[in-house]
């Protein structure tokens, strides 16, 4: 075969080049809308589920809270984002800082022609609109009322319902948010005249109808069902044997019973959804963690946020699903780079829960509203 002239070459190593990028920025859409919604109770319906189990099950804690949560979160977020990016980047376009970070490097023509429509298209979106302004308003107050009703250090707000202690929750801020959003118009009132009659025009920001239609109910759904689930488990006493079952696992290193947990339930999120896979092993893990006497925390968090590291395959995550139905993407590419985002990934929660995580809960100390469960003699599962 003879060799391809260097136009060919050229034009070739160029399209391996843009093949590269294409699948590294629809990877990185994908992994970071994952990897930042673990920041946040609410980021995914797993931290969701997992806050309002731990809740139920553990009523007396009251240690899980919005703010807590985004304590213990943001470094494993940041640590992530940061691992990953570095993979991903070594993985497809190779890793060189000069070229990277541009160091004595003027911009080609294409390039300079390639921010020129990007500034285009930016400029197309036009001013930020009125529902816009009104949606971050909302959500920055949503946040606020997050993170002062019971942020620990100081009483919040919820301290001034004496009289209704607990029925101030993140639930109750989610609600009230939402029904402003049914409440404020959409547009500011316009006013038109026709003679002497005034007529007002009036559209809330979202309608009935439209939160029907976009409102996941298969999460509530799910989270219902994991409640009827978990109750089940407690008055059948379920959950009392499946506890005792688990009691050797106690001769085994804490980290070592951790990081196993972490890669079942890694494991099993590949092939199953987020929610499902949480909410089968939740009550599975917290009586292994009360059978082994060891803070239900230890355990519940790591396995929390592995269930989310559905990095693999398309059918893990419906981000996954969405930026592969470009056609950028193989199988293989999202294999590859998803293996070492898991890797990462429960490498990160490791380090975490061995070390910042510990002082924030006092994890070495079995806690006063996690029940004993006494010890028996079985000598195997």
């Amino acid at each position: 075969k003879q060799n391809l002239p260097p136009a060919e070459t050229g034009r070739k190593s160029r399209e391996d080049k843009y093949s590269g990028i294409f699948k590294v920025m629809s990877l990185c859409v994908a992994y970071s809308a994952t990897i930042g919604g673990l920041t946040t109770i609410t980021g995914t319906s797993t931290n969701l589920i997992f806050a309002e189990h731990f809740n139920t099950r553990y009523p007396f804690c009251q240690c899980i809270n919005f703010g807590s949560w985004f304590i213990l979160s943001i470094p494993i977020t940041v640590i992530i984002l940061l691992l990953s990016w570095v993979w991903l980047q070594w993985l497809f376009l190779g890793f060189d800082f000069k070229n990277m970070f541009k160091c004595g490097k003027n911009k080609t023509a294409r390039e300079e022609a390639s921010a020129q429509v990007i500034q285009e298209e930016y400029k197309k979106l036009g001013p930020i609109s009125y529902p816009e302004i009104v949606t971050v308003i909302l959500f920055i107050l949503m946040t606020l009322l997050w993170f002062t009703r019971d942020p620990g250090f100081i009483p919040g707000w919820s301290s001034l319902f004496p009289k209704y202690k607990g029925y101030a929750t993140d639930s109750t801020t989610a609600l009230v948010i939402g029904l402003l959003f049914f409440i404020i118009p959409a547009k500011t009132f316009s006013r038109t005249s026709n003679g002497e009659n005034t007529v007002f025009g009036y559209t809330p920001l979202i309608t009935w109808k439209e939160f029907q239609s976009c409102m996941p109910w298969e999460i509530a759904i799910l989270v219902g069902g994991g409640f009827a689930l978990a109750d089940g488990c407690e008055v059948s006493k379920l959950s009392e044997w499946v506890a005792s079952k688990l009691t050797p696992l106690g001769s085994l290193p804490l980290w070592l019973i951790i990081l196993i947990s972490c890669l079942i339930v890694t494991s099993v999120t590949e092939v199953a959804s987020n929610p499902a896979t949480i909410t089968i092993f939740l009550p599975i893990l917290s009586p292994l963690a009360e059978a082994i006497h060891v803070n239900p925390l230890f355990i519940l968090i790591p396995a929390t946020f592995c269930t989310s590291f559905a990095f693999l395959l398309p059918v893990a995550n419906p981000a996954n699903a969405i930026v592969f139905s470009y056609g950028h993407l193989a199988v293989m590419d999202m294999v590859k780079a998803g293996l070492g985002i898991n890797i990462i990934g429960v490498a990160v929660v490791m380090l975490a829960i061995m070390t910042w995580i510990v002082p924030i809960f006092d994890l070495y100390t079995y806690p006063s509203w996690a029940p004993i469960i006494p010890s028996t003699n079985t000598t195997g599962l």
